[in-house]
């Protein structure tokens, strides 16, 4: 995936904190008129004026949220600012900055970080944000990343989790379930080449479910295409822990139901063909996978005529009294009620 450098390695400690920073920030360039100062100097100044500042931030660490095993180290400096800027659109707002802090052991090299940091310029480049500081120091578990994302909306257009009214339209973006199928391939042939190291195997059929797993894309566009279409949603949130669990956030913060119907679930072909090869429910693997990064948000039904027939956009329910609770309507139209089944970072293995 990534040309292999033979190529002397230089350890961090040859550099220390301070000439680590520089060395993985140098190429970095500010483009967002709101940064006033950003990497040198103690803090960063940001200037929003008479807009709001929206924050979110988000942790991984080795061995629980990524294996580097499967993970191109460019992919995870990627999808690590990706998964903060997914927040940020969730808010319907625009992120502008991020802080990248790293705790890393020895057995990284300053070529590896450089890896790293070459996918967070990437993600940065492609959404228009500045890195504006962060923290480096040693750790004896392996790689830990965490990044915040800051972002700026006005006061208007903000939309949070609990606008959600009856009747509202339940909609979402793109298709779920392909960053979870991904993983299980992606696993599967962790352990095939762990028996056998010489195994390559031919990944070109999964290549969607893969790269909806290693390389994720926050939904900017639509963001923007809300805009145009001047729709402006009651409710929104982003599905990184799986579709019921962001379905029942809506409904809990808002003090509604809903009812979620299974055959408006939109699937990739991919995600329904490789459900069936590992023997899984695809209803299943989309209400509980996770790390979508699609948008989940309602909107009020005379706003349907905005939305009719994108293709970038599904409505998959209608928001109910909280009386009647939150429901999947099955295909043969039994209703079941929704359970948050998603990723739980506390939960037993």
């Amino acid at each position: 995936m990534f040309e292999n450098k033979e190529s002397e390695k230089t350890p961090l400690n040859q550099l220390g904190e301070f000439g680590l920073i520089e060395k993985l920030t140098k190429d970095f360039r500010s483009s967002n008129a709101e940064t006033l100062k950003g990497i040198g100097d103690d803090a960063a100044v940001l200037d929003f004026k008479e807009h709001k500042c929206v924050i979110s931030t988000d942790l991984l660490i080795e061995g629980v949220h990524f294996n580097l095993s499967y993970m191109p180290l460019k992919h995870l400096g990627y999808k690590a600012v990706i998964v903060n800027l997914s927040d940020i659109y969730a808010m319907n707002a625009v992120p502008k900055q991020i802080t990248v802090s790293l705790a890393v052991s020895n057995r990284f090299p300053l070529e590896a970080l450089e890896e790293l940091y070459a996918g967070i310029k990437l993600a940065c480049e492609l959404y228009k944000v500045d890195l504006v500081g962060g923290d480096t120091t040693t750790s004896t578990t392996g790689l830990v990343l965490s990044i915040t994302a800051v972002g700026d909306a006005k006061e208007d257009s903000l939309v949070f989790r609990d606008g959600a009214k009856e009747n509202d339209l339940l909609v979402v973006s793109g298709d779920v379930g392909a960053a979870y199928m991904g993983l299980q391939v992606l696993e599967r042939e962790n352990e095939v080449f762990k028996v056998n190291p010489k195994n390559q195997p031919d990944l070109t059929p999964y290549s969607y479910i893969i790269e909806r797993q290693l390389k994720p894309e926050a939904r900017k566009d639509i963001i923007t295409l809300l805009e145009q279409l001047e729709v402006v949603p009651t409710s929104m949130i982003d599905i990184s822990d799986g579709l019921s669990s962001e379905i029942l956030h809506i409904c809990n913060n808002s003090g509604v139901g809903c009812n979620l119907y299974e055959d408006k679930i939109p699937l990739d072909p991919t995600v329904i063909s490789s459900c069936e090869e590992f023997k899984l429910d695809s209803t299943l693997v989309a209400l509980s996978g996770g790390e979508d990064y699609e948008l989940l948000f309602t909107i009020n039904q005379k706003e349907f005529p905005k939305i009719k027939g994108n293709p970038n956009l599904t409505v998959v329910g209608h928001i109910t009294a909280k009386s009647e609770g939150a429901h999947l309507v099955s295909r043969n139209n039994s209703k079941i009620p929704l359970t948050a089944q998603g990723w739980n970072s506390f939960a037993k293995a």
